[in-house]
């Protein structure tokens, strides 16, 4: 046995301080050295350090005005000659932590990330106050250096450091529908539209509206506006009952959306008694016109289902063989496709063999194209890959070609005349109410589509799907 003695760290010098300080402790002598060469994969194994969350961003208190601020800003001639140092080295470097972390959980690639941090350094080198909230009118000015400027303008709406100081474009909107009405009308409507589009909490509370809504609205209401205003009325103040009666059409569709868009506008007004009636009150509105759905020719179904792109492909396969809605197909996601199976939240669907090939073919074309996108849902366009939103329904559209509705409309069609027009059997495959199925079930047997189906459809009154997907 070898004399004891104190155990030397290799390559350090004997602590005999540190040795005898809380007594001696006798080891063997060279024992780690022994036990590294006979473990020498657990001796060079390093723990490695947790991944520590970005440090907090707090957005600065104070602003440092400029006295002559300038008129604008050119990004490209800054870049010609360089933009000036940032001497903020604590938000830079939580900056960029941030930008780390955001293209960690979003799967974003090494020169979107670059993208990123580079912009925000470009911020950061105009921005009067080093620490202060970026104004969203400087990020967009990103677009002349061909950087990310959506991916910016969501992170640091995450972080908390975007000062939106843009016009909403629905605000533009109104300002261009409603001019050359007269000063206390326009007045008066921009108080309802300021109240619709922010909302109070005060008594009378009043929900926020989205754009959208405000501008149909507006739309319905605006030809009776602009009637009344030719007529002499300077403000909403003067208009009755009889004004209402006479300007309105006499039925249908027309009638119950110009009488909608005045109730919503004109009964807010008495509501915070800016008015001081509703001449809309009491006044009945009539029913909308029905329309009937019309089938879609055969050719066109086969021209959208062999289509090579095949994000086309896919969103044509599922509308016209599984009637899906364009809202469904903007909430599908990855995890809703499984075993031959589509699992919708009110129902379950099994999908053809003609679906089921073209969503493998899609599939792979999102793998290729995003292999690291965080997004969750199936469809991803070149906007949401970055994201984790879905789609809108304005780009299901446009890769159609055609309206989702159209197609899905011919569907149902071809289910009530196949069923004999049987509204349980679509209520029960396809998610309708009773209402909703008889509007499609009422048009078995008419003439005029029995006529359209065998001029375009050739000898027999409706094809079956199966024979779409063939050549």
């Amino acid at each position: 046995m070898k004399q004891a003695q104190m155990l030397r760290p290799r390559r350090q010098a004997l602590d005999l301080e540190g040795a005898n300080r809380h007594g001696q402790q006798l080891y063997f002598a060279n024992m780690g050295r022994r036990l590294e060469l006979l473990n020498p994969k657990g001796a060079r194994r390093r723990t490695e350090p947790a991944p520590q969350p970005p440090p907090p961003l707090r957005p600065a208190e104070h602003q440092q005005l400029g006295m002559f601020p300038p008129p604008g800003r050119d990004l490209r001639r800054g870049q010609e000659r360089g933009f000036p140092e940032v001497d903020a080295p604590e938000v830079t470097a939580a900056l960029k932590a941030a930008v780390d972390d955001y293209a960690q959980r979003h799967g974003l690639g090494y020169h979107t990330a670059w993208g990123l941090d580079r912009g925000l350094r470009v911020l950061l080198s105009i921005q009067e106050t080093p620490g202060a909230r970026f104004r969203a009118s400087d990020v967009l000015l990103l677009s002349d250096l061909l950087l990310p400027v959506r991916p910016l303008l969501k992170l640091l709406a995450q972080l908390g450091m975007l000062d939106d100081d843009r016009t909403p474009g629905v605000v533009t909107w109104f300002r261009e529908r409603t001019v050359g009405l007269p000063e206390p009308m326009l007045g008066e409507l921009t108080t309802w539209f300021e109240l619709k589009l922010s909302g109070s909490t005060t008594a009378p509370r009043v929900k926020a509206r989205p754009p959208r809504w405000i501008q149909r609205m507006v739309t319905h209401a605006l030809p009776a506006l602009r009637t009344w205003a030719d007529q002499g009325k300077n403000s909403l103040r003067s208009v009755t009952r009889a004004d209402v009666l006479a300007v309105l059409p006499d039925s249908g569709t027309p009638r119950v959306d110009m009488l909608q868009g005045l109730r919503h506008i004109l009964r807010p007004l008495k509501t915070r008694r800016i008015i001081f009636t509703d001449p809309t009150a009491r006044i009945f509105c009539g029913m909308p016109t029905s329309t009937i759905p019309l089938p879609v020719e055969v050719d066109a179904l086969r021209e959208i289902l062999h289509d090579r792109q095949a994000p086309r492909a896919a969103l044509a396969a599922l509308v016209i063989f599984h009637a899906l809605t364009s809202g469904q197909l903007r909430g599908l996601k990855t995890i809703d496709l499984r075993d031959g199976r589509l699992f919708l939240p009110d129902r379950t669907v099994l999908l053809a063999e003609p679906v089921r090939a073209r969503v493998a073919t899609y599939l792979d074309y999102r793998n290729h194209r995003w292999p690291r996108t965080a997004n969750p849902h199936l469809f991803v366009s070149q906007t949401t890959g970055c994201g984790v939103e879905p789609v809108s329904n304005v780009w299901i559209n446009d890769v159609l070609g055609i309206s989702a509705r159209r197609l899905r409309e011919d569907r149902l069609l071809h289910e009530a005349e196949a069923t004999g027009g049987d509204p349980r059997r679509i209520c029960d495959l396809f998610g309708l109410s009773v209402g909703a199925a008889l509007r499609y079930t009422g048009t078995v047997d008419q003439p005029g589509l029995i006529e359209y189906s065998l001029r375009n459809a050739g000898p027999a009154p409706h094809p079956g799907k199966n024979d779409l997907a063939g050549p």
